[in-house]
């Protein structure tokens, strides 16, 4: 392994050593609250029409090398005003480029592309959605939300209303990296899925990568969702907020500087160093329903909240941000049952500039998912509670190697710890506590890539990352007998101690890349990318609920393994390349899969792993998307034709049968129409193949009860029907004034009244022969008007 690792810089190196050019260096940001921009384009442009390129990192630094001389500077970014110079490059440049955000933008949510950016781009099967973007789709109860928003995007399913989470390309939910601000986070949801954790005010960009996954991500089969937030005004003082009909918000940010009266009239002359964001949630189910509650539930609690907050400091070459976040959901009903659950997240980073070639940037994060369960019977209360914590110190490098080659390389080690069960039950003449040993384990991870631009046409990102996974004492080690498709049998049980390595597994993942630049505006794009993931989520419901236990690789349980192919047309075209298109295929293969023995115990099960089957898997399919950029009329249509099936030994015979959330077919349609200055109207349209399910094929009676068989240990033999839904919105802007803004969203959700079923399931007379009745159960089954007012001073 070092030895490939040691190819591969000589690799980078030997087509690094090209002549000595001059470098032009430094940040590209917002003109009006200084935001650094991502992705953003730099290009020069010599006399004789040839052009260099570099685009910017995740925190808005670019290091473009130059030949000497005359020199035409192009800076570009999404929603922004392109700015363009002319001089004479003699020396290196350290310069910082500010963009006006277009003039349509002040204000508005209208969003502008980059020009040919995503042919241009060696990124496949990668979307980016700004904080405005969400705001502009029409979603449930008139609230935006970055969960829902990624759900239109091709390739992209849900197994329905009230299901957390989001899969991709045919992986169930846990296989997919979600990142905020570096930090993961294992439970996107609020509210059972109806509303994710991030608030659309504190979020600056959103990236989902489904394919050609670069090396400095791990840890996940499917994607990568990556959702950095803003850094805060620090040109003024400024605040946001809207009420609902759930929850309101607030949101306040400004410079790190000592306020006077007038800081908050007008902006900073000089820009801070520093600034901050604070924003919250809450919702108040709980409150309006107090009033019409019956006297033995008075003090119940119904709702979530949710807390993100930023500052950050810059001074010459360094950069230093510091991040939290801190959410829950709670559902109490007193003297009955209780659930609560929620993410905890703390970021801090420190960029530095070496030089003009070398970025980096040093992470600490902290992150933590809890959950509880409470029921009361009568005298006796039961409690359950569970937790995963994980602390990571990572560094990342960009060197900037020469105008062909952009270098990136880093490592990271994470320390995990999981609780998976502290019970409790009390009652007068009892106090009895129980649970299962915790869980450690130690995962670390070095990667290095190369972005090469062979030829102008031709690009490649070659990598490989290398990831060690170690189980580790204290705790107890359990060693099964096992015969292929049934539940082990418990063999021996020994002890270990603190540090100890039970297990040790290392991985290499390649990573590979190309983009093929047939002209101007169109591009050929492939990818291939090997992903290791270490810990599983295990449920057995037709939907991952808030409480499913996650489960650490192990002696017995193995890490799964994904390998995925990618390749794609990427076409802009129209007018000013107002339109751009791309239709990709992939094929992904998947080993070490975890499923379930039928009647599997799940919740406080010692021995849950000997109820834990392996198998493989399979995901194929074509996307088609088709993106209008500018205009009045924006949006985007995007197609999936899909297949996710799994072969395991003890379930459906060992045939091949379609995960849970397999949907064959899947049509988004998402438009927006700006009326004028104070109208703008939007509207979704979504269509899908209904999601598999288990059905009973036959029946028998024992000892005159009849007891209900699915046959030959089939799973998911049948499909709900088709799920189709309408959503509509109106946006009225009213008159804005210097000091303050404000607009009115009505919204429609599920506008023609579709009962779209969640699942069906049978209910049985056991005494009764052949009286089986299915029920149909819908999550939502009616039409949801929803007002929202939003406001900005």
């Amino acid at each position: 392994m070092r030895r490939s690792l040691f190819t591969l810089l000589t690799f980078f190196l030997i087509h690094g050593s090209f002549a000595q050019n001059l470098t032009l260096s430094g940040y590209v940001k917002d003109s009006l609250n200084r935001e650094t921009l991502i992705k953003a384009q730099i290009i020069g442009i010599t006399p004789t029409g040839k052009e260099f390129r570099s685009t910017t990192n995740s925190y808005g630094f670019f290091s473009l090398m130059l030949p000497a001389g005359p020199i035409q500077i192009n800076v570009s970014a999404a929603a922004h005003e392109i700015f363009t110079e002319s001089f004479e490059l003699t020396q290196n440049i350290e310069q910082n480029y500010y963009l006006a955000p277009e003039s349509d933008q002040i204000g508005t949510v209208t969003i502008k592309a980059k020009k040919n950016d995503n042919v241009k781009s060696l990124d496949i099967s990668t979307q980016n959605i700004s904080g405005q973007t969400i705001k502009k789709i029409p979603a449930l109860l008139g609230e935006a939300d970055v969960i829902k928003s990624i759900q239109l995007l091709p390739g992209v399913t849900t197994v329905g209303e009230g299901a957390s989470g989001f899969n991709v390309r045919g992986g169930s939910i846990d296989q997919n990296l979600v990142l905020m601000d570096e930090a993961p986070v294992f439970n996107s949801a609020h509210l059972f899925g109806f509303f994710s954790i991030f608030n659309p005010d504190a979020v600056k960009d959103v990236e989902l990568v489904k394919g050609g996954i670069p090396a400095n991500y791990g840890g996940r089969l499917s994607s990568t969702l990556d959702v950095k937030t803003r850094d805060g005004n620090k040109r003024k003082y400024q605040a946001n907020g809207g009420m609902g009909t759930i929850f309101s918000r607030f949101t306040l940010e400004g410079p790190l500087t000592k306020p006077s009266l007038k800081d908050f009239k007008k902006p900073l002359k000089t820009p801070a160093k520093s600034s901050f964001i604070v924003s919250g949630r809450r919702s108040y189910i709980d409150l309006l329903a107090k009033p019409f509650l019956p006297e033995n539930l008075a003090g119940s609690q119904f709702y979530f909240y949710d807390l993100t907050a930023k500052a950050n400091y810059s001074y010459k070459r360094d950069n230093i941000y510091i991040s939290t976040y801190i959410g829950d959901d709670v559902f109490k009903a007193a003297g009955l049952f209780g659930v609560k659950w929620g993410n905890s997240t703390a970021t801090a980073r420190w960029n530095h500039v070496f030089n003009k070639k070398l970025f980096s940037n040093f992470t600490y994060y902290y992150s933590r998912y809890r959950y509880n369960l409470e029921f009361t019977n009568r005298d006796v209360t039961f409690n359950w509670k569970s937790n995963i914590v994980n602390n990571s110190a990572k560094v990342d490098f960009n060197y900037f190697l020469n105008p062909k080659n952009t270098v990136a390389f880093g490592v990271q080690s994470t320390y995990y710890r999981f609780i998976p069960g502290e019970a409790r039950a009390k009652s007068k003449s009892l106090d009895l506590k129980f649970g299962l040993p915790d869980r450690y384990a130690l995962e670390n991870a070095v990667y290095i890539s190369d972005d090469w631009n062979a030829n102008g046409r031709f690009s490649i990102r070659a990598g490989i990352r290398v990831s060690q996974f170690a189980y580790l004492g204290p705790g107890k080690v359990y060693l099964f007998n096992r015969e292929p498709g049934k539940q082990g049998v418990l063999d021996s049980v020994y002890s270990t101690t603190k540090g100890q390595v039970v297990a040790n597994y290392i991985n290499p993942e390649p990573r590979l890349g190309f983009k093929y630049q047939l002209n101007e505006s169109s591009a050929i794009k492939g990818g291939y990318n090997r992903m290791v993931q270490n810990l599983h989520l295990i449920s057995n419901t037709a939907a991952s609920v808030p409480f499913d236990v996650w489960q650490p690789t192990t002696n017995n349980v193995k890490p799964e393994i994904a390998d995925q192919i990618a390749i794609g047309y990427f076409k802009n075209f129209g007018k000013a390349t107002d339109y751009e298109a791309n239709i990709e295929g992939y094929y992904k293969k998947l080993q070490n899969q975890v499923d379930y023995v039928d009647g599997a115990s799940l919740l406080l099960n010692e021995l849950l792993e000997a109820d834990l089957l392996r198998g493989i898997g399979r995901a194929y399919g074509m996307e088609v998307y088709v993106k209008k950029n500018n205009g009045k009329l924006t949006g985007w249509v995007s197609y999936t034709l899909a297949r996710s099936e799994r072969q395991v030994t003890g379930i459906n015979d060992g045939n091949w049968y379609p995960n849970r959330f397999d949907r064959k077919h899947n049509l988004y349609i998402v438009s927006q129409y700006q009326l004028n200055q104070k109208w703008e109207f939007a509207a979704n349209f979504v269509f899908s193949t209904g999601t598999p399910a288990t059905f009973y094929t036959g029946q028998y009676s024992v000892r005159g009860y009849v007891v209900p068989d699915a046959g030959s240990n089939a799973r998911n033999n049948v499909r709900n029907p088709t799920y189709h839904r309408l959503d509509l919105s109106a946006t009225y802007t009213r008159k804005k004034t210097k000091e303050f803004e404000s607009y009115w969203v009505f919204s429609c959700y599920n506008a023609y009244n579709r009962r779209n079923p969640f699942s069906i399931y049978f209910s049985t007379n056991y005494k009764d022969l052949g009286q089986n009745a299915a029920i149909r159960y819908s999550v939502i089954g009616s039409i949801i008007p929803a007002v929202s007012y939003n406001f900005k001073f």
